[in-house]
């Protein structure tokens, strides 16, 4: 893919980022930190962040040189995914999205799907049925530690595979792998709990759907373009085991958390996290071949069922 249709993506996406007026602060700090390592020597992606801070581009000026079918529709999907990370659009999200097809000359069929897609995974509900009432024995440590390792294969196994709706799934898995893990403990969570508490820690919703997609692209590990599993190698180990490590830190901070009644404040969560995501890196390497295993096994066009099973 050229630098100039990398851009181009990359625009789009932060053009969806800011549909809404992104009027979280720290969702807005979270994705202005990430686009300063975001980026390839030909391509600098705080530039562009800047420039949209100082105006809105004609959206068919931007998308231009996507001259291929297969570049605007990865466009499109990108825009579409960064739109719903946060389990759902907005009116002004909704009327960029149309405003998009109509500057790529995307087929309604298509467009629609996209968008179809992303419904069925972003808001795959959290639990079935609410926890039961009454005491709760102390959960397992040893099945706790099996369900986080498990939750960061997946991610880790879905950062492997180039479809951009693999991409989509890693943040409602870790939104349920938290729901899980407050349950345990006897609480009763709904997603917007969820969110505060990823949100707090700096793992804004937006923000990392944005850095998952960004490593893929600036990668070259995108399929339709770039090609499936065995492509940049480096770049996938890299990209994988981030994913890992950033599910497996967030599933031993809300353990801390949850374990510990909720006492930890924005401080203190933020600081268990770092060491945390430290130390999930140099991990992630260890399970090279689960990982690779596991993506085997995922089917995306059952990923709704993955999530609910999580």
């Amino acid at each position: 893919m050229s630098e100039a249709e990398q851009r181009a993506i990359l625009t789009v996406a932060l053009m969806a980022a800011f549909a809404d007026g992104m009027n979280d602060e720290r969702e807005r700090a979270a994705v202005e930190k990430l686009v300063g390592n975001l980026g390839s020597p030909g391509l600098n992606a705080a530039a562009i962040y800047q420039e949209l801070q100082l105006r809105k581009p004609d959206l068919a000026e931007v998308v231009k040189p996507l001259v291929t079918p297969q570049s605007r529709q990865l466009a499109y999907e990108m825009a579409v995914g960064v739109a719903h990370a946060d389990g759902g659009t907005s009116a002004a999200e909704a009327a960029f999205l149309a405003s998009l097809a109509g500057a790529l000359a995307l087929p309604a069929p298509a467009a629609q799907a996209s968008i179809q897609a992303a419904n069925a995974v972003t808001t795959t509900p959290m639990a079935a049925a609410a926890p039961a009432p009454g005491v709760r024995a102390a959960p397992d440590a040893a099945a706790l530690d099996q369900t986080i390792h498990s939750a960061a294969i997946t991610n880790a196994a879905l950062e492997l595979l180039p479809e951009s709706l693999a991409s989509m799934a890693i943040i409602p898995l870790q939104m349920k792998l938290v729901y899980r893990i407050g349950q345990a403990y006897g609480y009763e969570l709904d997603g917007n709990s969820v969110k505060d508490f990823l949100a707090t820690l700096g793992v804004g919703l937006t923000a990392q759907y944005l850095e998952q997609f960004g490593r893929k692209l600036l990668g070259g590990l995108l399929g339709g373009i770039a090609g499936g599993i065995g492509r940049s190698l480096g770049n996938q180990a890299a990209s994988s085991g981030m994913a890992y490590a950033s599910t497996w830190a967030l599933g031993q901070v809300a353990r801390q958390y949850y374990a510990g009644g909720r006492t930890l404040d924005a401080d203190k969560l933020r600081a268990a996290f770092g060491p945390l995501l430290d130390q999930a890196r140099e991990m992630g390497t260890r399970y090279a071949g689960e990982i690779q295993q596991r993506a085997q096994t995922i089917d995306l066009k059952n990923l709704p069922a993955l999530i609910g099973k999580a």
